[in-house]
């Protein structure tokens, strides 16, 4: 399970892990991918086809779109599966999804899953609401916050320990730990996780502006400032003086608004957030002409409840809707804790 985040670093670049593994006269029988590809370059949400790797000949099996987890077929012949996916540390990020459907697929398979483990890069906090049950989908398949603390082979850790996987199998998980690593450590990704996440305060931001891809607000998909500005055609007030019209780029063939002049705000210079800043939502919908197609239905889906439209809608302050987090948060905690591999 392999894109282009999964590389070994050395003093002459950057080894794919693949082309590693090749080279050790390993016999690699396939690569699987998530969402935006093999080399990471598909749009958000895009369906990607299986194919064959130029430069390898190996076949690519597309984990995204209709087909979310390994068949039997596909894991035929397969001794070991490795999973080196570089994440972000937020729930709707969907790579973590893809891990639950692998761990599944490898606990029925009874195939040992190898997890090279990566920094999360929003691994010094933890916030958001908890996702309700009834709106489990791709993009939240677990009961956390939508900003969890957790490295990926942590996050495997807790899938397996609360036996979330169908009927609570248990995938045999092999992991190789980050040396030197903490969760207050900084990382900075040398390589792109997605093509809409093109820095680090891209990544910073994402858990407080993925919300915006619920709404008729821009991100910025289609500039060069993905989720780092936000704005519309329908945001007015004195202080959105920042504007930026969307075109097609690498990422977003169709960004939403595109060739509409949005106007918003320019967050790329703003200090490092270590929690989710939910005044860019509030004020957002508070300064929209149009407020009653402000909200879309999958707006329900990034937040994991309907709670939070709700409150917005009723005019709550980003403190008293986080106060309804905390109870939730203080039992998410108590809970990861035992899965935790780094201090």
């Amino acid at each position: 399970m392999a894109n282009q985040t999964s590389v070994i670093f050395n003093t002459k670049g950057n080894t794919h892990l693949v082309d590693s593994l090749l080279s050790l006269k390993m016999n690699v029988i396939k690569v699987f991918a998530p969402e935006h590809g093999f080399r990471g370059t598909a749009d958000a949400g895009e369906i990607i086809k299986d194919g064959v790797d130029t430069k390898t000949g190996l076949p690519i099996i597309s984990l995204y779109g209709d087909n979310k987890k390994p068949s039997s077929t596909q894991l035929a012949n397969i001794d070991l599966m490795i999973f080196d996916i570089q994440d972000v540390g937020a729930r709707f990020y969907t790579y973590i999804s893809t891990l639950h459907y692998i761990m599944e697929a490898c606990a029925e398979a009874k195939i040992p899953l190898l997890i090279f483990d990566r920094p999360n890069p929003n691994g010094h906090y933890i916030d958001g609401p908890i996702l309700e049950k009834e709106h489990k989908s791709f993009v939240g398949m677990h009961p956390i916050p939508v900003v969890h603390g957790m490295t990926i082979a942590e996050y495997a850790q807790l899938i397996n320990g609360e036996q979330w996987l169908a009927n609570g199998i248990q995938c045999d998980l092999k992991i190789i730990p980050i040396e030197g690593y903490s969760h207050q450590t900084k990382y900075s990704l040398p390589i792109k996780p997605s093509p809409n996440l093109p820095n680090d305060k891209a990544i910073n931001l994402y858990p407080s502006l993925c919300f915006f891809e619920g709404t008729n607000v821009s991100v910025g998909r289609g500039t060069e400032k993905q989720f780092q500005v936000f704005g519309s055609p329908f945001m007015a007030n004195k202080d959105t003086s920042y504007c930026f019209t969307p075109q097609p780029n690498e990422g977003a063939k169709h960004p939403p608004h595109q060739g509409v002049k949005c106007c918003g705000f320019d967050l790329s210079d703003e200090e490092n957030l270590n929690q989710i800043h939910l005044d860019y939502l509030i004020n957002a919908y508070a300064s929209t002409s149009n407020k009653k197609d402000f909200f879309n239905s999958f707006f329900t889906k990034l937040a994991g409840t309907k709670s939070l439209q709700q409150q917005i809608e009723s005019g709550m302050t980003s403190q008293q809707i986080k106060a309804t987090w905390q109870n939730g948060l203080n039992q998410f905690k108590l809970m990861q804790k035992q899965y935790l591999i780094y201090e």
